[in-house]
């Protein structure tokens, strides 16, 4: 018991003194975490049949958006998106520029706002299951809807090539759902493992904290 009091305590100091941090190691923490976005999106896996390569840079965001919180987490999406686009070889193969991804890209800075938002604003977010649902709901709602969108403009617009909605999903959405849940299961566990479980002084939850277990 000892033990797990000592956790306990040792993760809410840290993000404690996350909060406590001054505007520069903030900066500093937020383009260290647009950089770590940058490599994870090197550990690909093409797929012959679309533009659009399995990467582990969605993981890296999941855990960015709550790690930093709301607004650091989203810029830090932000940056890593905009420097990409605007030329920097940040994007899976070192590549750069507005891409068939443009619209994903885009709803991950949704996501990690919305993630970033919750984790900070409501401890019972912090638990596996609730923050399970919720990158569920952002990563299949906030990015694959844009994405999808923005895929299917790129498609016509630049490759001239226009597909049917099924042809779309198979392309956009279809062979990532397995990896992105597995994915999301894994950034949930952690989630759970590594944040405070008591109020850090912004939660609008905190009173109702008796008699819950969600370690």
């Amino acid at each position: 018991m000892q033990m797990v009091g000592a956790l306990s305590q040792f993760r809410y100091d840290v993000f404690k003194r996350r909060n406590a941090l001054n505007i520069w190691a903030k900066i500093g923490l937020t383009l260290a975490a647009a950089g770590l976005i940058a490599l994870s999106a090197q550990i690909k896996l093409p797929l012959p049949w679309t533009p659009i390569p399995v990467t582990m840079h969605t993981f890296a965001i999941l855990l960015t958006a709550v790690l930093l919180g709301r607004w650091w987490g989203g810029a830090a999406v932000a940056i890593y998106a905009v420097a990409g686009w605007a030329g920097m070889p940040v994007f899976n193969g070192w590549g750069a520029g507005i891409t068939a991804t443009a619209g994903y890209l885009a709803g991950f800075v949704i996501l990690s706002l919305f993630l970033g938002y919750f984790s900070d604003r409501y401890i019972r977010a912090r638990s596996f299951t609730t923050m399970f649902g919720l990158m569920l709901f952002a990563n299949f709602a906030l990015v694959y809807i844009p994405g999808l969108f923005w895929l299917n403009y790129w498609l016509v617009s630049v490759l001239g090539q226009p597909v049917s909605f099924a042809a779309l999903l198979s392309m956009g959405l279809v062979p990532f759902v397995v990896g992105d849940i597995i994915k999301i299961g894994v950034a949930a566990l952690i989630v759970k493992g590594v944040t405070p479980k008591k109020a850090l002084g912004t939660e609008l939850d905190a009173h109702k904290m008796a008699g819950w277990n969600i370690f």
